[in-house]
C-alpha cells in the first residue's frame, strides 16, 4: 500500500499552485471546477509520483488560533534529494522572503531537514 495523495484547503488556488511549481518543479494537472458546490481543486504531482491536492471551497473557515499546535496533520515532507540541496533551497526561499521556521539541520531522530511555511502558512519540511 501507499498513499495515493494528500489534500489541502487552499484561499487562493493559484498562488498556491505556483508556489510548489516554483520552489518544489510539482507539475500540476486541469483544474477541477464544480460550480454547483462551489468546489476547485487541482492535483500536482512531485516527481513523478508523489500527489498533493489543492482544493479550495469558500465556505472553508480557518483554522482556530492560527500558529498555535493542534491535534491533525502537522506538516507535508519534501524530499529534494541531498544536504546541499536542502540548504540551497532553504537559502533561496528565504531569500526570496519565504519564512524560514527551522533552519537546515540534523534533528534528533538522524533527519536533516528545515521547515517553511507555505503562502498560506502550512508547514513544509525540505528533507533528503
Amino acid at each position: 500500500m501507499k498513499i495515493e495523495h494528500i489534500a489541502i484547503w487552499v484561499r487562493n488556488l493559484n498562488a498556491q499552485i505556483s508556489f510548489y511549481q516554483k520552489w518544489f518543479r510539482a507539475i500540476p494537472g486541469d483544474i477541477y471546477q464544480n460550480p454547483a458546490k462551489k468546489f476547485t481543486s487541482c492535483f500536482l504531482t512531485l516527481n513523478g509520483e508523489a500527489r498533493l491536492e489543492l482544493m479550495h471551497h469558500e465556505d472553508i473557515a480557518d483554522k482556530p488560533e492560527f500558529g498555535k499546535e493542534i491535534f491533525g496533520w502537522v506538516h507535508l515532507a519534501i524530499s529534494v534529494g541531498s544536504k546541499t540541496d536542502v540548504d540551497f533551497l532553504t537559502q533561496e526561499m528565504e531569500q526570496a522572503g519565504i519564512k524560514i521556521v527551522s533552519r537546515p539541520r540534523t534533528t534528533g531522530d538522524g533527519y536533516y531537514e528545515s521547515v517553511i511555511r507555505d503562502p498560506e502558512g502550512n508547514l513544509v519540511e525540505i528533507t533528503i
